[in-house]
């Protein structure tokens, strides 16, 4: 009797232990994985695990050997002797860098330097700031010296007002060496001031050491042409987009062999994140948006024949293959996530077509949780075509009950809306506080098909609009939804289409969120930092006024000329060092709504960027975020219109 009353307690402990759910701040533990690679003797998987510490405010990053076949990881304190150093010539001779230099005058006391204490900055044309920094006159530079000890570097775009990497995300990865080691190679957009920040034609760069002379190798494309890489038979191969200014263009996997560039997947109807050369030089694997997931595809190296070879889709499931790690005989090393979990290393046997996880850093955590269940469902859009639509339940989810529902409105863009994992816009944590998710793949996300992606450019407010109310319309459909609780909720382009939406809902929703959107197309094409961006997706300057696709997106899909119809609370969350959308799209959205006397509430960030990247900001963004949600859709509505 006392042994099943023993094992009657274990049995409810687990019970109980399982039906915990995410929260902010078990979000904010969970360890982040990054793979570095293989280890030189084949055996190991090198990775690194940052760990956020919302106490300390910042995150503490350690790294670790795990076994290729799979066991137990150990911590290594240096990774140098484990892995391949990819910046050291394959003759061993020399080695690259990057360093930041400073070229151009730019503050008052580099003009006058007598006023040391002055605080000016003069600009002569745009790129005067980027991202979240302001533009000091210094430049990234790529430098090679001999690998020895006090060597001295050489900098190999000497005085050019050009950077290499790119700013602001580009690394050593915009950089290589040759497989003879008489060259590098490096990503660069040799443009500069206004001439930058209306291009994305970069091109990737030759550098011979012997001579000093450069040469482009990817002259006569006009787009984006970046992540190069050779072949294990020396082919240099890059992803390239072809027009300028559409930095979501179609990205291809170009090679270069025997005098001429070989497209290898010009005929597939799709687009690359990244990809990697088999071991002997005759296939490439690729990571591609496909169906709202991304995927493992691969494509033969056809050589000179003029028939190109056909693209074949490896992996299918609910999760991303986020990036490919390497190879381990018949398996192919990835890292791999889903909507209920954060990124671990999987290795993928490409014979037996099976699965294996790797690490297990968060595997623990995860298995004391209930988790949510995704659901694909496919919508009928209002112009007859089949839309992909994530829907997302909470954990230990009836179907007898009714259930708030938030409409996600993905930014991009163009941006695939996968089975990511965020650690701010997470989908498991909205559903463990009891909401259902409904995450549209909307015209413009990448997986559909070159049309689909493409749709969305200079039409913002036109199909897409309708995509969405098309998504949240046919599941609350279903009982389990309440009708009476939608909200609204998204960030960039995802907030745009929130200050949208808030204008046609047709009071289908009771509440609005948006972190970082789009308010008003003419003030935003006037102070944006990447003007190339809205050339593209309005179609042209607000000035322009015979130009009427551009008079479209400044006046009947302004959300700013919407805002007599708002009649919803609106919380609206603004980073102050975002100059893609900078701090007066949150401001006019703020002031217009409380002017308007409506329940409004302004979440700011003054240090934070696009995002949200310190822990406290972080844990505040989502304490705010459900706070909202309980005030407006979970209790009385107040200080809401009606119309």
């Amino acid at each position: 009797m006392k042994k099943i009353v023993f094992i009657t307690l274990i049995m409810t402990n687990l019970t109980a232990l399982a039906q915990n759910t995410m929260s902010p701040e078990l979000l904010w533990k969970l360890g982040r994985v990054s793979s570095l690679g293989i280890s030189n003797d084949n055996k190991n998987i090198i990775y690194k695990v940052d760990y956020p510490s919302v106490e300390e405010n910042k995150s503490n990053s350690k790294f670790y050997s795990l076994p290729i076949n799979g066991g137990t990881p150990i911590e290594v304190e240096n990774t140098k002797e484990l892995l391949k150093d990819k910046n050291i010539s394959p003759d061993g001779k020399y080695i690259i860098y990057n360093e930041e230099v400073k070229i151009d005058k730019v503050h008052g006391k580099d003009f006058y330097p007598e006023l040391e204490k002055s605080n000016v900055q003069v600009y002569n044309g745009l790129d005067y700031r980027h991202w979240d920094k302001w533009n000091e006159g210094k430049f990234n530079h790529v430098f090679f010296k001999e690998n020895k000890e006090g060597a001295v570097g050489i900098d190999i775009l000497k005085d050019e007002t050009f950077d290499s990497p790119q700013k602001p995300f580009g690394g050593d990865e915009d950089y290589i060496w040759s497989p003879d080691s008489k060259s590098i190679l490096y990503v660069c957009k040799k443009k500069a001031g206004t001439a930058y920040a209306t291009s994305t034609n970069t091109d990737i760069y030759e550098y011979h050491l012997e001579t000093g002379k450069t040469t482009n190798r990817t002259e006569g494309n006009l787009g984006y042409d970046t992540n190069p890489a050779f072949s294990p038979t020396g082919n240099l191969t890059w992803l390239q987009m072809k027009r300028d200014g559409y930095e979501a263009d179609k990205n291809d996997i170009i090679v270069s062999y025997k005098g001429t560039t070989i497209n290898l997947t010009a005929n597939w109807d799709g687009t690359v994140e990244n990809f990697i050369w088999s071991k002997d030089g005759k296939k490439v694997y690729f990571v591609a948006p496909v169906d709202g997931t991304l995927q493992l595809f691969k494509v033969d190296f056809p050589g000179l024949t003029k028939k190109l070879p056909q693209v074949v889709q490896l992996t299918n499931g609910n999760f991303d293959v986020v990036n490919i790690v390497g190879f381990y005989g018949d398996d192919i090393i990835v890292n791999r996530t889903d909507m209920n979990h954060a990124s671990e290393i999987f290795s993928y046997n490409l014979k037996k077509k099976t699965w294996f996880q790797l690490s297990n850093v968060n595997t623990e955590t995860y298995n004391s949780l209930a988790l949510s269940k995704t659901e694909k469902r496919y919508v009928t859009t209002t112009d007859g075509k089949k839309m992909l639509v994530w829907v997302i339940l909470p954990p230990n989810f009836d179907a007898s009950k009714k259930y708030p529902t938030l409409l996600y409105c993905q930014g991009g863009p163009q941006s695939p809306l996968t089975q990511f994992y965020s650690f701010r816009w997470n989908f498991q944590l909205m559903a463990a506080q009891g909401y259902i998710v409904v995450a549209p793949n909307r015209r413009g996300m990448q997986g559909h098909g070159v049309e689909w992606n493409e749709q969305i450019s200079k039409d913002w407010g036109g199909q897409v609009m309708d995509d969405y109310l098309s998504a949240i319309d046919d599941v609350t459909k279903e009982s389990y939804v309440d009708k009476t609780r939608l909200g609204c909720i998204g960030a960039s382009y995802g907030g745009y289409s929130v200050f949208y939406l808030a204008g046609i809902h047709n009071n289908r929703f009771k509440t609005f969120i948006a972190h970082d959107g789009v308010f008003n197309t003419q003030s935003m094409f006037g102070t944006t930092e990447e003007v190339f961006f809205n050339q593209w997706e309005f179609g042209g300057a607000y000035w322009e006024k015979d130009n009427a696709v551009a008079q479209k997106m400044y006046t009947k899909f302004n959300p700013a000329n919407q805002v007599e119809k708002w009649n919803k609370p609106i919380l609206i969350i603004q980073g102050g060092n975002d100059f893609r959308v900078p701090i007066g799209q949150g401001q006019e959205a703020f002031q217009a709504a409380q002017l308007r006397g409506i329940k409004s509430r302004f979440l700011y960030f003054p240090e934070e960027n696009h995002w949200v990247l310190k822990p406290q900001n972080a844990m505040v963004w989502q304490r705010e975020f459900f706070k909202w949600l309980k005030e407006t859709l979970d209790e009385s509505q107040n200080g809401d219109k009606t119309s």
